[in-house]
Order: C-alpha cells, then sequence, then structure tokens
C-alpha cells in the first residue's frame, strides 16, 4: 500500500489540536481514520497508540522542563493506567475477531467520546467561574499551594482510564484530564495538562505494547500518523499560548460529539442535520449567556468630557 498523505495532513490536523489543547489525540485521531479512510476500529486503535507512543513525550518534556507537572499525581495515576491499560488490550483480544468486536470497539469508543465532550462542557463552565471568583477576590489569585493527594480515588481513575486507553484508545487526555479536574479544582490549567501528558507517557507505551503484541497494528497507517503527527503537535503547543481556549474547547467538544454520534452508526445525512441543531443551540446558548453578562460601567473619572 502506497503512502496516504491525506492521512497525514489529517494526523497533522488532529495533532494541531492536541497541542493546542492537550487532549484530544485518540478521542479524533482513531474516529477519523475509522470515518474517512476505512481503517478498521481495532487496526485503528493500534496504530494511533503506537503513534501516540512516540509524540506524547513531546509535550511532556516541554511541561517536565517548565515545572508545571505534580510527579506525586503521576506516580499514582500510573500506578493503576498501566497496568489497567495492558489489561484493556487483552480485554479486546478476548472478545473476539471479526464484527463483533468491531462493535463492542465502536459503542465503547463512542461511549468514550461523549463522556469526554460533557467533561469539557463541565471543564468550560468551571473555568469560567474560576476566572469570575479570581476578578472578584484578589487573594484567590495565588495558588494555595501542593494540593492534597487523594491516593484511592486517583488510583482508581488511572485504572478506569488505562481501561479505556486499552480498548479504544479514547482517554489519555480527554477522560483523565476531566476526572483530575474533577478531582482536584485547585490545580492550575497547565499543572493539569502536564501531569497528564506525563503520565500519558507510561500508560500509551503500555497499551502499545500489548496493540503491538495482540492488537492489529499496521506500519503503513503508523507511518502516516507520525509524519503527520509530530510536526502537528509541535505547532500546536508553540501556539497554544496565544489561542482562545473557550473557543478550542468549544470546537473540540463539537468534534467530539461528531465524531461519538459517527461511532454509533448514524448515517450521513442524520448525523449532518444533527450536527446543524447543535451548533444553532450551542450558539443560542452562548449568545443568551453573552447577553446576561452585564456590561462593565465605565469609568468617567478617565473619560473625557464630549461637549457640543
Amino acid at each position: 500500500m502506497d503512502f496516504d498523505w491525506t492521512m497525514a495532513l489529517g494526523s497533522f490536523l488532529v495533532a494541531v489540536v492536541v497541542g493546542l489543547t492537550g487532549m484530544g489525540g485518540g478521542a479524533l485521531m482513531t474516529p477519523m481514520l475509522v470515518t474517512f479512510f476505512g481503517v478498521s476500529p481495532l487496526a485503528a486503535v493500534s496504530s494511533d497508540l503506537v503513534a501516540a507512543a512516540v509524540m506524547k513525550p513531546v509535550g511532556s518534556f516541554v511541561h517536565y522542563r517548565q515545572g508545571t507537572i505534580d510527579l506525586r499525581l503521576v506516580g499514582w495515576l500510573c500506578g493503576g493506567s498501566v497496568p489497567a491499560a495492558f489489561c484493556g488490550v487483552l480485554l479486546a483480544r478476548a472478545l473476539g475477531h471479526g464484527s463483533g468486536v468491531e462493535d463492542v470497539i465502536s459503542v465503547a469508543m463512542g461511549v468514550a467520546l461523549l463522556l469526554a465532550a460533557a467533561g469539557l462542557v463541565v471543564r468550560g463552565i468551571q473555568a469560567r467561574r474560576r476566572d469570575a471568583a479570581l476578578s472578584s477576590s484578589a487573594e484567590s489569585a495565588e495558588p494555595a499551594g501542593p494540593v492534597a493527594i487523594r491516593p484511592v480515588p486517583t488510583l482508581l481513575v488511572g485504572v478506569v482510564g488505562g481501561l479505556v486507553v486499552g480498548l479504544t484508545s479514547v482517554g489519555s487526555g480527554s477522560l483523565i484530564i476531566v476526572a483530575l479536574l474533577a478531582l482536584y479544582p485547585t490545580l492550575r490549567a497547565n499543572q493539569l495538562v502536564g501531569t497528564d501528558l506525563l503520565q500519558a507517557v507510561p500508560l500509551v507505551f503500555s497499551a502499545a505494547l500489548g496493540h503491538l503484541l495482540f492488537g492489529d497494528f499496521q506500519m503503513d497507517v503508523t507511518a502516516a500518523l507520525l509524519v503527520g503527527s509530530v510536526p502537528g503537535v509541535y505547532l500546536g503547543s508553540k501556539i497554544s499560548s496565544r489561542a482562545p481556549g473557550g473557543l478550542i474547547r468549544r470546537v473540540l467538544a463539537f468534534v467530539l460529539v461528531a465524531s461519538a454520534l459517527k461511532m454509533f452508526g448514524l448515517a450521513v445525512t442524520p448525523l449532518a442535520w444533527t450536527l446543524v441543531a447543535l451548533a444553532a443551540g450551542a450558539t443560542g446558548v452562548w449568545l443568551a449567556g453573552r447577553r446576561r453578562t452585564p456590561a462593565p460601567t465605565p469609568d468617567r473619572t478617565e473619560d473625557p468630557v464630549r461637549t457640543g
């Protein structure tokens, strides 16, 4: 099979999103392979995880040098996620081959995508509330210091996240970072992303090893993903500081829902109308929220008085 430059371009675009948001790799890459390039779900999961094992260390290295990683959280998460990811691969293998395992993986992937989209919405609401609290309280602007680790819940998040990653390749960013936000709401955004990226390195390596041994790894697919994803994630990381996070979050949630509906087998025409209705509804909610937000009162002491 010849090298697919279209697939490489698609992986480049997805990797840019990963660099911008710190999430969306498996949640977007695997459905793209299945939906647009006709790759079987199991082969898409296997090839995506092997490519992610090369791509993930790039972002985590940048965050490690910047000191935006909580190594205590990384240890507890990896204690659950690494063995669970390998078990997820074995579970996919035990389900068998053919249409049965493909259907199970597709449904599991769709559920994971919807959970990730819902988590992004919750994260956006919490971020807006946190920003409002910071703007109204000067003393809350500084972080309170190291967070108190909750070992058992953190370990369980790693187990569940690793199992989902091993089965579907979705979760190393989208699901686990949302769970971290719920468990540790005082963590700054860059700490959340940095901690999740570093814990995802051994997690993805474990799942990738399992898929190399027991999955449906395809070298031509992985090569195309690497050619596009490595420069894409680098570019996304470089421009992430200038990108509006709220807009990226909304776009990513929209794409996740679209991919989930496709994984559930929704036909093209109903899918298109559903997405149009979803976009219209989201736009209406956003406009209504802006109208309810009071406009800042002008400071009359600084404005020049206009006469005549």
